[in-house]
């Protein structure tokens, strides 16, 4: 028998039995190696977000559910609604140190600066540049406050302390026009993007070329950073930004479409390269003939559906509010899908930004209503995000 086996080896071309044995024990372990390697490269994965949701899941923890925002909705009037947030210590620090809406934005800005500060390498770059919406948003504050006439103690309310500009946001409030704001923003990343599109906001008073335009810089910046995911976490979060892209052209579109405004008004703004409407798709939408013919280009995409029964809406009130709240709500659910399917990785720090953002808009939702006659409690609730 062992003769039978020796002649066997030989004729494998192996000299001994025991070269034989050796190869099959080198064989085993680099099989082992694989199998081991292919098991610990998830963990390996999820490791370094294993502390950021940490974080982050002690901070979901304190978000408000459905009950703790019906007892918001029943306060009487605007200053329980402050005591109720004096009690929660996320929003204790910011409101009696500013107005609410400020304060409430402020403790937005303040998450987005947290979830930047924890994120892993791999998705820092994305989350870093998500704050510069801050500069943005205060940019545009203080260019519409200028126009108005407003003191820079009046645009001081409008403006959130977070952001790179932190630094020179004195300058720009004590500039006595928007031509002097300008000046001071010569030497920033923004100079370029305002200035044709101020001149159009002083001449026609519409805000979209503005707006449009600082959504595109930080869309288009932010897409370069998720351009090419190194993981399934880089990939949702590349998802998660395409995403944001397909509902900001389709917003504007819509608008401009229910202005009656033409392809060559409304192309500088695009974003090409989203997740779903590709730039073939967003030619054919922006020479769409009016809102119909949008909602109608869309079929074979995930917005067909919601935007065709916003449309009838639309159809009653003239309004596009509701194809707004259509394209919200599918953040939403694309940010809930995401942080189900990876809750270990990306998952609950973008789940939890997006039901920040939520809890915000709602508390200014009620905020408003109790500030405005006539609105009741079951009003407010159905206004709700």
């Amino acid at each position: 028998m062992a003769e039978d086996i020796t002649a066997i080896v030989s004729t494998l071309g192996f000299p001994s039995n025991e070269s034989l044995i050796t190869l099959l024990f080198v064989v085993l372990a680099v099989i082992a190696v694989i199998v081991v390697i292919s098991t610990i490269k998830p963990v390996l994965n999820m490791y370094p977000y294993t502390y950021p949701n940490a974080r982050v899941r002690a901070r979901i923890g304190r978000l408000f559910n459905d009950k703790q925002l019906s007892e918001i909705i029943e306060s009487q009037n605007i200053e329980e609604v402050k005591n109720y947030l004096r009690g929660v210590p996320e929003y204790a620090q910011y409101i009696d140190q500013y107005p609410l809406e400020k304060a409430l934005d402020t403790q937005l800005a303040e998450t987005y600066d947290l979830i930047a500060r924890i994120s892993p390498d791999n998705s820092k770059e994305a989350f870093e540049f998500l704050l510069k919406k801050w500069d943005m948003r205060n940019i545009k504050s203080i260019i519409i406050a200028k126009e108005a006439g407003l003191s820079p103690e009046e645009t001081l309310n409008l403006i959130v302390p977070f952001g790179e500009l932190s630094d020179r946001l004195n300058s720009l409030l004590d500039a006595d026009n928007v031509n002097e704001v300008l000046s001071n923003l010569d030497d920033t990343e923004y100079a370029p993007l305002l200035e044709d599109t101020v001149p159009q906001y002083q001449e026609t008073g519409v805000l979209l070329p503005i707006e449009a335009s600082l959504d595109k810089y930080l869309l288009e910046n932010l897409l370069r950073t998720v351009a090419t995911p190194e993981d399934d976490h880089t990939a949702l979060l590349h998802n998660y930004v395409g995403n944001m892209v397909d509902v900001t052209n389709l917003k504007i579109i819509l608008r401009a479409k229910a202005d009656g405004l033409k392809f060559e008004d409304i192309e500088p703004y695009m974003i090409s390269d989203g997740y779903q409407i590709r730039e073939w798709k967003l030619k054919d939408l922006m020479e769409s003939e009016d809102v119909s013919g949008v909602v109608n280009g869309l079929e074979g995409t995930e917005f067909a559906p919601l935007l065709s029964e916003a449309l009838s809406k639309y159809s009653q009130t003239g309004s596009i509010a509701s194809f707004e709240t259509a394209l919200d709500n599918h953040i939403n659910e694309t940010a809930k899908k995401i942080s189900l399917k990876n809750q270990f990785g990306i998952g609950p720090m973008i789940g939890f930004l997006n039901k920040k953002e939520t809890e915000i808009k709602n508390l200014k939702i009620i905020a408003r209503g109790k500030r405005e006659q006539g609105i009741s409690s079951s009003m407010i609730k159905e206004m709700l995000i």
